[in-house]
């Protein structure tokens, strides 16, 4: 099933059920939010966000991706943001605080037809009723994702918090915040199943634990690993 999305691109991968906060200053999503907001009573005010491939960069001070050299290219697979609240600012902009709901291929961008960026989307498969594997999988990331907010995060009460049982649930939420880059989020977003995305979650968690345990055992401050070699005698 194919639909026609509003789409913001941004630096970021946005994962179903994960909350994204935006503040909207450009005048062509100015357009897109008074849009969702003057739509009728039951349709769905959401729009379609994808990661940044190239072309673009980041404004100063904004973290607001802008048209910067080269052509302007996006992944191919996105995430719906629904619109959840809404802020009219004095200046004309917005604050929003919108949710991640649904994931989608894009089919073909259409740049001239709106103020903003629209595109012809395939909807992507969700996973539905139990999955053994998957459950068994999903312990297995809980224990290691505990691991490894335990050498990201100083405070014990911090990784106290009870992550989710659905395993779907857990694979986004572990996609969306552990500190992996963009590539990685987008590769996660990309996976179908849920039990191929928690074993790719065990891989990534894996590797970044053994990083962040190797780093701990160095016996000289960061800060001196981060400078120049020392120069030769």
């Amino acid at each position: 099933m194919t639909a026609r999305l509003p789409v913001f691109p941004l630096t970021t991968v946005l994962f179903p059920g994960l909350v994204l906060p935006l503040h909207i200053f450009e005048e062509r999503y100015r357009a897109l939010v008074r849009h969702l907001v003057e739509l009728p009573d039951g349709a769905p005010r959401e729009f379609g966000v994808v990661a940044i491939r190239a072309g673009w960069e980041v404004a100063p001070g904004t973290g607001r991706a802008v048209p910067g050299g080269g052509e302007v290219t996006l992944h191919e697979v996105g995430c719906t943001a629904e619109l959840r609240q809404v802020t009219e600012l004095a200046d004309g902009g917005y604050d929003i605080v919108t949710v991640g709901r649904r994931r989608f291929r894009i089919a073909d961008v259409d740049p001239r037809s709106a103020p903003y960026l629209t595109a012809e989307v395939d909807w992507l498969p969700e996973p539905a009723g139990a999955d053994e594997g998957a459950e068994l999988l999903a312990a297995r990331v809980i224990s290691v994702f505990r691991q490894y907010l335990g050498l990201i995060r100083p405070d014990p009460e911090e990784i106290s918090e009870q992550l989710p049982e659905d395993p779907t649930v857990l694979s986004h939420l572990v996609a969306a915040t552990a500190a992996l880059t963009v590539d990685d989020r987008q590769r996660l977003l990309a996976i179908d199943d849920t039990a191929g995305r928690l074993r790719a979650e065990l891989r990534l968690l894996n590797r970044e634990t053994a990083l962040l345990r190797q780093v701990r055992a160095v016996p000289v401050p960061l800060t001196e690993l981060a400078g120049p070699p020392p120069a030769p005698n």
